[in-house]
């Protein structure tokens, strides 16, 4: 672990425009949520999620908010949780928000254990998407540049997905001997034949395939992004409140019914029989991958 002093997750109070490392802005009906750690390609430290989190329920509590932008600062959306950074603070106590669960964290900079592990995925991964999804308001994720790993969990958690022509996408995870990242939507958002394509190959997948594999809902330029965003917004926020939350809670339900939350719970469970597995085998949990390994593999083609 790293010395870096790092500031505490920001409240509702604290968000503003420029704020790190999420800012905050609205206009016109709609909240601008940004991810702003861009010198580490917005990778998901704890402050990162937990701030994320108060700007969304900054948003909901809005009443002059009927859509939220999920969108993000730099040259890319998000290189997926922070594993490798000087700010990463896995061992730093944050109150939970997403579940009622134990501490998750140690204090003393040492790997966590294999409970700790679990309650703390429970709670910033899978907790944190699951909350966000069920946000009452639509919530649209404005994707540019890498949508790495756990930067799919955030795009996946919203209800569309407008993408820029040099955006993609990739899973590499099973690299590290784990079956995809925590909220494993791969099945329902893919198809499952691509999400077996994406996960054995490591793969990374362009803004053009996911659209054509019905995961994204538009590709346009990177200089037309953010124009092809506000058209969406400026359809919904004139819309009536209760038709948007109401379409949102069916379509939900729906893939509810269809099996997504049982089938995520349940490769949950393999996700963490992994790190267990790796962690027994060899004393590192991410099976000896790091931040470096992974975006090296990426650079040659194979992630």
């Amino acid at each position: 672990m790293s010395n870096a002093v790092i500031p505490p997750p920001l409240g509702p109070d604290d968000l503003g425009p420029d704020t790190s490392p999420v800012a905050y802005e609205t206009g016109d009906g709609v909240a601008y949520v940004t991810l702003n750690r861009p010198e580490f390609r917005n990778a998901q430290n704890s402050v990162m999620t937990y701030s994320l989190d108060a700007a969304f329920r900054k948003a909901v509590d809005n009443a002059d908010v009927k859509v939220i932008v999920l969108r993000a600062a730099g040259k890319h959306f998000s290189a997926g949780h922070d594993i490798g950074t000087p700010e990463r603070d896995f061992d730093t106590f944050y109150p939970n928000v997403a579940t009622l669960h134990w501490d998750h964290t140690r204090g003393d900079g040492q790997p966590l254990d294999s409970n700790q592990r679990l309650a703390r995925e429970i709670e910033v991964y899978m907790g944190m998407c699951r909350r966000w999804r069920e946000i009452p308001k639509p919530v649209i994720a404005q994707v540019h540049g890498a949508c790495i790993a756990g930067g799919l969990m955030l795009a996946w958690s919203a209800d569309f997905i407008v993408a820029s022509d040099d955006a993609f996408f990739s899973d590499p995870v099973a690299r590290m001997g784990i079956p995809g990242v925590e909220y494993f939507a791969h099945a329902y958002v893919l198809g499952a034949r691509r999400a077996k394509e994406i996960l054995f190959t490591g793969a990374r997948f362009t803004a053009a395939q996911a659209e054509a594999w019905g995961m994204v809902n538009h590709v346009v330029p990177r200089d037309e992004l953010e124009a092809k965003v506000d058209e969406l917004v400026a359809q919904m926020t004139a819309m009536p409140m209760q038709g948007l939350f109401l379409s949102k809670k069916a379509v939900n339900i729906c893939e509810d019914q269809m099996g997504m939350r049982n089938a995520m719970d349940s490769v949950f469970g393999w996700h963490h029989y992994a790190h267990a597995a790796n962690d027994a085998d060899s004393g590192d949990s991410l099976g000896g991958m790091d931040a470096k390994s992974m975006k090296q593999a990426a650079e040659k083609g194979q992630a």
